[in-house]
């Protein structure tokens, strides 16, 4: 049982939410609590669309259905590594409050703590950082629905 498995391991799972826009920091501050967990020598891991949108979620886009599944999707693997233990750090835009709703509620259903972190960081700051280019090739058109 899940009881058993965090008995024997000394853990309790819980998944943290990072929400903010692109460039905001979610997956900075959630790659700092990682690294400061792990040494620690906390079962921990971080999710992030760098990770999971080259492969898990490779075939979805920014429109609003894909970014509802690419939501839905992360939901369900955070779910299962909180399942298993682990400090799950799942760093994503997730702009709609129903899609992160969605994951809590995935979460709560299944007995598991869900904590969304909402990184407030102005639009400015983040078109200023921009460190992969989507606010230029949005306003440029070459990215729909960004």
């Amino acid at each position: 049982t899940r009881e058993e498995r965090w008995g024997s391991l000394g853990v309790k799972g819980v998944t943290l939410w990072f929400t903010g826009l692109s460039a905001s920091g979610k997956s900075t501050i959630a790659s700092a609590l990682e690294q400061v967990l792990a040494q620690r020598k906390v079962f921990t891991y971080r999710l992030d669309g760098d990770n999971v949108r080259f492969g898990l979620n490779n075939n979805l886009g920014f429109s609003p259905e894909d970014r509802q599944e690419n939501i839905r999707r992360v939901g369900e693997v955070a779910k299962l590594f909180a399942d298993s233990g682990c400090v799950t750090m799942a760093s994503f835009i997730s702009p709609y409050a129903l899609d992160r709703l969605g994951a809590r509620k995935a979460h709560e259903d299944s007995g598991l703590d869900f904590y969304e972190v909402w990184v407030n960081t102005p639009l400015e700051v983040c078109e200023e950082r921009d460190p992969k280019g989507l606010y230029k090739k949005a306003r440029a058109g070459e990215i729909k629905g960004f």
